[in-house]
């Protein structure tokens, strides 16, 4: 099952981080840079560094300048995440190339690997929501409130996994089809956003 697979390379990846827990380690993918699960640890440890990013930022007491530095690091962040959603979707795209789509087959809301994205995001929620129904030194009534969005993330993550499987199935079967746009962002662009091509007059 891919979405097994996926969420224990996830869970991985945030495990190895948070030997650290600090933005500014350098990452050790474990696999193989011809595995599939390279590419997942590498999609987890990017959205892990940036929840932590934005846990930073709300520092009330941050300094501006840093602050700034930071937004620019989460943008770059946000453009490698993408970056990385499009490499898992070509994965897919290379895997299924062989099927042929069933007259009638049906296009997914969502392509594969943006799927995938919802799972390693939740991957991260389910860590960091445990840390806190657990966390020794908050009242009772935390911990409890905790308890219950985790059993809420827990049921979300069997659902979503459920759903990746059906796609891929889907997929495999003819049922339905994969068709992927590039996100084609524009903030980054100095092309395309208009504060920074008018810059460079």
């Amino acid at each position: 099952m891919f979405s097994k697979l996926a969420y224990s390379v996830f869970e991985q990846s945030i495990k190895d981080y948070h030997e650290f827990d600090s933005v500014d380690q350098p990452i050790n993918n474990p696999f193989p840079k011809d595995k599939f699960e390279h590419l997942l640890y590498l999609k987890n440890w990017i959205d892990t560094v940036q929840w932590h990013y934005e846990d930073i930022i709300r520092d009330p007491q941050i300094d501006p300048v840093a602050a700034l530095t930071l937004k620019r690091k989460i943008d770059a962040s946000n453009q490698e995440r993408t970056d990385m959603v499009e490499y898992i979707d070509s994965y897919f795209l290379q895997k299924y190339s062989h099927i042929k789509a069933k007259d009638g087959a049906k296009i997914n809301s969502e392509s594969p690997a943006w799927a995938f994205d919802r799972l390693s995001i939740l991957a991260l929620k389910i860590y960091h929501m445990h840390e806190e129904a657990t966390r020794a030194e908050a009242t009772q009534e935390h911990r409890d409130k905790c308890q219950e969005k985790l059993n809420i993330l827990l049921e979300q993550r069997t659902d979503l996994s459920t759903a990746i499987e059906e796609l891929l199935a889907d997929i495999e079967n003819g049922d339905k089809f994969m068709k992927v746009y590039k996100q084609m962002k524009m903030y980054n662009d100095d092309e395309l956003n208009p504060v920074l091509y008018q810059n460079k007059k």
